[in-house]
């Protein structure tokens, strides 16, 4: 989950209390960081498009992540537009009205049907020369510029081990709800070139891994 105390389902991170514990990627937390990111990539960067899933968790969980946004934008001084989707046939739409209002890069929100589309949504907005980020490596792997979250396999891997844990007697409300440690930072040189973006040398440092 995104932030399953916001979503009630356990009482604290350290202790949570009940019957329920796991993993969490921060999704609301990590937002600001992916726009500075796109800021450092987009020369003047002022206007940004944000597709977002509504449904994706629950109301606190959305609402936080909007916020997030939000809060990040005005500190940044960059006007955010955001674009929902409800579902994969509502992404076409959505890029209709990415267009119309003329961004200079959109970021990508949190949501499992969104990555489901990632292919897709790297592919169109890149069509329309549109430097994206999303929130996984996998983004970036099948076309889109960039990205920078939590390591999914690595966050599976961490789930794994809980269920070894407490098949074999570990009590869920007393074990913590573990968090990422790991976060990437994936560039992709192959679609830079086609946006016409000179990343440089300083920002590829910075990258976990570079796509050429």
């Amino acid at each position: 989950m995104a932030d399953p105390v916001a979503d009630e389902l356990v009482t604290g991170l350290s202790r949570p209390g009940g019957n329920v514990t796991g993993t969490t990627f921060l999704g609301p937390e990590l937002v600001a960081k992916r726009l500075q990111l796109l800021r450092g990539v987009v020369p003047g960067l002022s206007r940004v498009a944000a597709l977002w899933h509504p449904n994706a968790y629950s109301e606190r969980t959305m609402t936080s992540l909007l916020k997030e946004a939000e809060d990040a934008a005005q500190t940044m001084k960059i006007q955010l537009q955001l674009v929902p989707a409800f579902n994969p046939d509502d992404i076409t739409g959505a890029f209709a009205a990415i267009t119309e209002q003329r961004p200079e890069a959109m970021i990508v929100f949190p949501s499992p049907m969104l990555f489901s589309q990632y292919s897709r949504i790297a592919t169109m907005a890149t069509d329309i020369r549109l430097p994206a980020t999303g929130v996984a490596r996998e983004f970036a792997e099948v076309g889109g510029l960039m990205s920078y979250g939590v390591n999914l396999s690595d966050l599976s891997r961490q789930t794994a081990l809980y269920v070894e844990k407490i098949l074999k007697g570990a009590k869920p409300a007393e074990l913590p709800v573990e968090q990422p440690t790991k976060f990437e930072f994936v560039i992709n040189l192959k679609t830079a070139k086609a946006l016409g973006l000179t990343i440089s040398d300083q920002t590829q440092l910075l990258a976990d891994e570079v796509i050429e």
